[in-house]
């Protein structure tokens, strides 16, 4: 069977709708909720982990070992970091790490043992690919934005590199498809609050179009 982790209720809500699951097709568990369908002739765990790190392993962690998966698929929304991608564009990560696993006033953002490489060479490379960065806080001041586009991430998120951390321990393979669904913003044009709220506004606008576009165009190209 194969996993696919699903972080935000909003994400949650969306794969819903798109799948047009009933009530009675919900079941819960430690961390959230799951639902399963087959496409393609493949068993599929859909399930709600909750954001950050903690939730992300631990939901996985259990969905490894409840339903044995052979793959876990991370499906969701991303900042951009990288400025030459848009809103919508979808990823898929060669490799995924953590950069808030350091004191980085005296060590390297990045440490080689929270990087994951991500093999990708049994699927066909019809799309965008980089690094993901993770962090338990969302990119949302310019300074860390800044930051990670000095660092090469190509896009960013709370939970993805987390997972495929865990599916490496596990000997699980885990890909991951991301949408980005924002960008932060130089707070230094704009009021601070007014500019996070438009972020957020931009998040929950976008969650439903990068959710149907992951399910519509890219999910099948990985079961």
């Amino acid at each position: 069977m194969i996993g696919i982790s699903i972080a935000t209720k909003w994400e949650y809500e969306a794969t819903l709708e798109y799948f047009s699951i009933n009530n009675n097709e919900r079941l819960d568990y430690p961390y959230g909720e799951y639902f399963i369908r087959t496409i393609n002739d493949t068993e599929l765990v859909f399930y709600l982990t909750g954001v950050r790190k903690v939730n992300g392993v631990g939901g996985n962690q259990y969905m490894i070992s409840k339903f044995n998966l052979t793959k876990v698929i991370v499906a969701g929304t991303c900042a951009g970091i990288d400025e030459r991608f848009s809103n919508l564009d979808i990823f898929v990560p060669n490799k995924a790490v953590q950069y808030d696993c350091t004191v980085k006033e005296i060590e390297p953002l990045i440490k080689q043992s929270f990087i994951v490489d991500i093999d990708l060479s049994k699927y066909e490379n019809d799309f965008y690919t980089g690094t993901i960065g993770t962090a338990d806080k969302a990119v949302v001041m310019w300074k860390d934005y800044l930051e990670l586009k000095d660092n090469e991430i190509t896009i960013a998120d709370t939970e993805a590199g987390a997972i495929a951390y865990i599916c490496m321990k596990n000997n699980v393979e885990c890909i991951i498809i991301k949408g980005i669904s924002d960008f932060p913003t130089n707070e230094r044009y704009s009021d601070r609050f007014e500019s996070n709220i438009e972020q957020i506004n931009v998040y929950l606008e976008n969650t439903p179009k990068v959710m149907n576009k992951i399910f519509g165009e890219y999910l099948t190209k990985f079961i």
